[in-house]
């Protein structure tokens, strides 16, 4: 095998928008921020969820070379989509690479003694932990070139919350947003914070820095109140239009949560009522590339066998939002 120090220009990241400021770190905000932004969204901004490797190659073995500074555990998530690096090859799930012991260091085939014929690879870096990628291997002699392009300039990103960074996908590969780029061949920019994503005004600034297709606002549940919704939401969408007066935005209502059957809570209803209130207003104001999407079209009460926890979707859940999504993604990108 020959281990290729990583970063290194033929592999290339997506995913990471301040990639160039942050390397070799795999983070998803840059030092710059730290600081401006909650505390809570620093430390979650470590986590490269989103973050992918992808080259193409002719190599008949391939490996990685991987460093955790911690290996913590989640209840709600296994830790093959926390803290795995998941393969996928000419758009098709492989395996993933997880570390199964405590030992933070890991060293993987991830396959070897296949045919030497050309493969786009696609690396997907874990959704809820630090990582370092020290090294990717290949066998000798083996090319390694430039991946294909992505079907439109510029990635979409997605702000939210701990639905949106990727909980509680089994797999990296299986949050909605890279199923649904993959379906779309699309690059995307996950700046989903797990119970800290509420809409400040420093997250729109650095959401809007991202020159990007499109806008997908997923974020309300982290919001305590639909009054605390309302007091962020229609100036995230400003901010986000004063520098970004052109790109698509889309914006997502809640999807169903089993919280509201558990003794009439209104809470998400009341949030769904702020989030129609202000792309209708948005559109009264002559915004046209403002699209709504109810979330219960993503995932809806006869859909909560997608839910691990009553509230985060599991792989059923985020292939149901994916499929919902797809199709409105597709019609706001001309696809």
């Amino acid at each position: 095998m020959n281990w290729i120090e990583f970063p290194d220009e033929r592999f290339v990241v997506n995913g990471l928008w301040w990639w160039e400021e942050t390397k070799p770190r795999l983070q998803r905000l840059p030092d710059r921020m730290k600081g401006a932004v909650p505390e809570a969204v620093w430390s979650l901004a470590q986590s490269p969820s989103g973050g992918r490797i992808r080259f193409a190659t002719d190599a008949t073995d391939l490996g990685i070379s991987v460093h955790y500074s911690s290996l913590t555990h989640m209840n709600n998530m296994p830790r093959v989509g926390q803290l795995g690096v998941d393969l996928w090859v000419d758009g098709e799930y492989w395996r993933p690479a997880y570390p199964n012991t405590d030992d933070p260091d890991l060293e993987q085939v991830l396959f070897e003694n296949m045919p030497a014929q050309r493969r786009e690879i696609c690396l997907h870096l874990g959704l809820y932990a630090p990582v370092e990628i020290r090294a990717i291997g290949v066998n000798n002699g083996a090319n390694i070139q430039a991946p294909a392009a992505f079907a439109v300039d510029g990635p979409v990103v997605y702000y939210g919350t701990s639905i949106t960074q990727g909980g509680c996908a089994s797999r990296a590969g299986m949050s909605y947003q890279a199923l649904v780029g993959n379906r779309l061949n699309l690059d995307f920019v996950n700046l989903g914070w797990s119970g800290a994503g509420k809409g400040e005004h420093v997250m729109a600034e650095a959401m809007a820095e991202v020159d990007a297709a499109c806008y997908v606002m997923d974020f309300c549940q982290n919001n305590g109140t639909a009054e605390e919704l309302a007091e962020v939401y229609a100036p995230f969408l400003q901010t986000i239009r004063d520098k970004r007066p052109a790109t698509p935005i889309v914006c997502i209502t809640t999807i169903f949560s089993c919280g509201e059957i558990w003794g009439g809570n209104t809470r998400h209803q009341d949030m769904r009522k702020v989030i129609r209130k202000a792309v209708a207003e948005r559109k009264e104001m002559g915004d046209e590339n403002i699209t709504l999407v109810e979330g219960y079209d993503l995932l809806g009460p006869d859909d909560r066998i997608g839910l691990v926890d009553a509230t985060h979707p599991n792989d059923i859940g985020f292939l149901s939002m994916a499929r919902g999504l797809e199709p409105v993604l597709r019609q706001v990108l001309g696809l």
